[in-house]
């Protein structure tokens, strides 16, 4: 069954070592836009179809977006919804990297094909301290049930972890949308403003991991910090479960991957970095065993990445670094 595949990791390619979410197939080379569509299998295509009650009634104003290989009904949308294939988003990210230089890392649909995703990696890794690199990747997202907007945003990894580090759909400064109206192939202005986003977001990032990573925290300081994430209040501090993922951060703060580098140790970017390594690592997801791209939706979609977004913005303010 197609969402089976899906969810499976079979509409889902990678090149060089296996990425964090360990999903897709693998291919020796970097990818073009015609081998990534290719490659995760994402060359189906969607229309706008009637949608009618019982008795042949019509429903005014509303469309289902159809999955033509399946017949599968994605959502329901206005009828003034325009569709963006999985193959003009593709082609958007190489107007944005570059036409025809596109490299792209990994990509893949979710669910029934209903949510699609693009990641490519940008020149140029940032160098937050000895041995501490963090390379630079543009994010594409894209649905086809009317939940949201084509979304291309940055999402930095620590290479010593494979960590991504701070990213939020919610956030308008990281990253773009672009409504599900007019013709994708016609936002070159779009694709050029992404770009100049990148360049300044990335700057921006590279100086405010420096700054964290100068910023030395005693145990108080770094409990403190833990406990405003995980405690709303009196009653959290009683639960196991929480008191158990506290301690979980604690000791990632100390032997995380990398978070013994001495330039960096016990600092607000290691006790930063704890939490990422957490969510993407160790945190428990429903039912990630039998479908372990529920976990890749709670990274980058889900309560996970709602969880890195605040421990960003809370340790910028322990460290009293203003974005």
């Amino acid at each position: 069954m197609a969402h089976n595949l899906n969810e499976n990791g079979d509409r889902m390619f990678y090149v060089g070592e296996a990425p964090w979410h360990k999903l897709g197939h693998k291919l020796d080379n970097p990818a073009t836009a015609k081998e990534a569509v290719e490659a995760s299998k994402l060359d189906y295509k969607i229309e706008l179809r009637n949608i009618c009650i019982e008795g042949g009634n019509q429903i005014l104003n509303k469309k289902a977006t159809v999955r033509t290989d399946t017949n599968k009904a994605l959502g329901i949308v206005t009828d003034k919804y325009k569709i963006v294939q999985n193959v003009d988003a593709f082609n958007f990210f190489d107007v944005v990297v570059g036409e025809g230089q596109a490299i792209y890392h990994t990509a893949g649909a979710l669910g029934m094909g209903e949510r699609i995703w693009i990641m490519a990696k940008l020149p140029n890794d940032l160098i937050v301290a000895k041995n501490d690199t963090v390379e630079k990747y543009l994010l594409l997202t894209n649905s086809h049930d009317g939940t949201s907007a084509l979304r291309m945003y940055f999402s930095p990894v620590r290479v010593v972890c494979q960590n991504t580090l701070n990213q939020s759909l919610a956030d308008a400064r990281n990253g773009i949308s672009i409504r599900h109206i007019g013709n994708i192939k016609n936002k070159v202005e779009e694709a050029r403003r992404v770009l100049g986003i990148a360049v300044n977001y990335y700057q921006q990032f590279e100086q405010i991991a420096k700054q964290l990573a100068d910023v030395k925290l005693n145990v108080e300081q770094v409990e403190a910090y833990y406990d405003s994430l995980l405690f709303k209040d009196d009653d959290d501090k009683n639960s196991t479960r929480l008191k158990n993922q506290k301690d979980d951060l604690l000791a990632l703060f100390e032997r995380g991957q990398g978070n013994d580098i001495p330039e960096v140790r016990h600092s607000a970017w290691t006790a930063y970095n704890a939490v990422t390594e957490f969510i993407d690592h160790y945190k428990n997801v429903k039912n990630m065993g039998t479908n372990p791209t529920n976990k890749l939706k709670d990274i980058w979609f889900g309560v996970g990445a709602q969880f890195k977004d605040k421990a960003y913005n809370q340790v910028l303010e322990l460290a009293g670094i203003k974005q």
